[in-house]
Parts: structure tokens; sequence; C-alpha cells
């Protein structure tokens, strides 16, 4: 069964969304990040662990927002930049968003631990430890990335960063599992933590309310825009592979690829709201512990 377009470019409906999303993201995916990265190299004087994370955090997204433009180009022509090259950029994609989702979780569990355990943390915490774990979690998602490419079987040579197989994809699940279900686990324990530490700690001393409304707030604000980016593309994923598995109708699977296509899309937009959500977090959370010297 051939459901899915093997030879064509996107309808042109889907063309113009792609353009209205992702030229946008590409201009502020760039000026964020290396704005961001000016931060970092030139404006701290002292990095700490999670100044770390975030840093690996800033380059997984530039390098996903490398890829959007040969995505635009898949999108509106047919593909004649060779197969390779589509092997190379469909791997660095997947590869940088899963780290950029292990990232966000790491800087989260860093957060809970310097605030719920903050005498065992000083103990713990180090800039040898967190880069460590940065480069374990680079190791895994590349090599991952590249086994997922590698034994994909929707390589066409006129297409690139679209599905054109019926046959499900055995290792959906797992990617859904470990790539996202279960950093969402861990994302939320800790958030919910936080704020509840927080709270204590403004009950106790008001005259700090302002400071700690504000990283609660980011706290929220954090989760929200990992659920909201991340969930719609993760649950995609497994009604496609529900679908293939029970050989869903040829209109069935197009709208659930339909779907992946917009969760794409939105998912891609958390290369520039990770800078903005950081970048403010990094700063209100100095204040907001330092004062409840937590730090």
């Amino acid at each position: 069964m051939n459901c899915y377009n093997r030879t064509q470019v996107l309808e042109p409906p889907y063309q113009l969304f792609s353009l209205i999303i992702y030229i946008p993201l590409i201009t502020l995916g760039i000026t964020c990040n290396v704005l961001a990265i000016w931060v970092f190299c030139f404006k701290l004087k002292k990095w700490t662990e999670t100044t770390v994370f975030m840093m690996n955090l800033v380059i997984s997204d530039i390098m996903v927002i490398f890829t959007f433009p040969f995505r635009l180009y898949a999108y509106l022509h047919l593909w004649d930049l060779g197969s390779g090259l589509c092997k190379t950029l469909q791997s660095c994609y997947f590869a940088n968003m899963y780290m950029s989702i292990f990232t966000i979780t790491a800087i989260a569990f860093d957060r809970y631990l310097a605030i719920r355990h903050p005498l065992k943390y000083k103990c713990w915490a180090s800039l040898v430890k967190a880069s460590v774990i940065c480069c374990v979690l680079w190791i895994s998602v590349i090599t991952v990335s590249v086994l997922r490419v590698l034994q994909s079987n929707d390589l066409i040579l006129s297409t690139c960063f679209q599905k054109v197989s019926t046959y499900p994809f055995n290792l959906a699940p797992i990617f859904v599992l470990v790539g996202f279900s279960f950093p969402l686990i861990i994302i939320s324990f800790c958030s919910v933590k936080i704020i509840m530490t927080l709270c204590d700690k403004e009950k106790l001393d008001p005259y700090q309310q302002h400071s700690t409304s504000k990283a609660v707030r980011i706290v929220i604000s954090n989760l929200v825009v990992f659920v909201v980016c991340f969930m719609p593309i993760h649950v995609g994923y497994t009604i496609r592979f529900v679908a293939e598995s029970f050989k869903a109708s040829c209109y069935t699977l197009t709208i659930v690829n339909s779907f992946i296509h917009v969760a794409t899309a939105i998912a891609n937009c958390n290369c520039v709201l990770d800078s903005l959500c950081y970048y403010f977090a990094a700063s209100e959370f100095r204040e907001a512990l330092s004062r409840h010297k937590f730090i």
C-alpha cells in the first residue's frame, strides 16, 4: 500500500504554512541563540553547572535551525541534493532535537537539586561533572539518531524530511517513551517540587514575594513550553505507529501525516523559545535563589 507522497513536493497549503513558520524561525532562531552565546561567553563572569547545560542547549538548538533551510527546500522542490546529505541532515535534526529535550531535563533536575537539596548539591555539583553528562548525552543521541536514519526505509531520491513508507517504524515507541515521556515525568516532578519549595519560602519571607513569584512563573512557563512544543509531535508518532501497524486506510494515514507535519513545525518553535525562556530564567533564578540563600 502506497499512501504517502513519494515523488512530489508538499501540497500548496502546506508549502505556504512551511514558509510562514520556518522563515521567521530561521531569523529569530539564529538571532536569539547567537545572542545567548554572546551573553554566556562574554557577559557571564562565572560559569555554573546550569550554564554548561544551557550552552549545550543553545548549541543543539542552533544545529536544529541549521537544518531548516534544507527542510524548506525539500518541501518546495524535488530533492536533488543527494541521499548522503539527506541522511546527514535527518541524523543531525533528530540528534539535536532529542539533545534539546534531554538538556532541558538536565536543567530542570539541576535546579531541583539546587533548591530542594542545596547542601548535597554543593558537594555534588561541578563543571566537570556537568560537562561529562553533556558528552554522554551527545554520544548517545548521535548514535541512536544515526541508527534511526540508517534503519529507515523512507529514503526516496526525490524526497527528504518526509515519511514515504507505510511500514511502521519499530523504534517509534522507544523514542516516545525514552525521548519524551520519561523526560516529561522528570521535568514535571522537578517543576512541582521547585514551585512548592519557593512558595514555602515566600510564606516565610513575604518581602521576597515579587522575585519568588517571577521564579515560579518561569518554572511554569518552561514546563508549558516543553509540553506545547513536544507533546503534539510525539502523540503524532504514536498514532502513526498504531495506524500503520493495523494497516489503517490511506485517508487515515494521510490525515495523521498532515498532523505530524504541523506538529513538527510546532516542535521546531522550541529552538526560539528555549533561548528566551532560559535566558530570563538564568537571571531571575540567580536573584531568587541568592535572596533565599540557596546559592
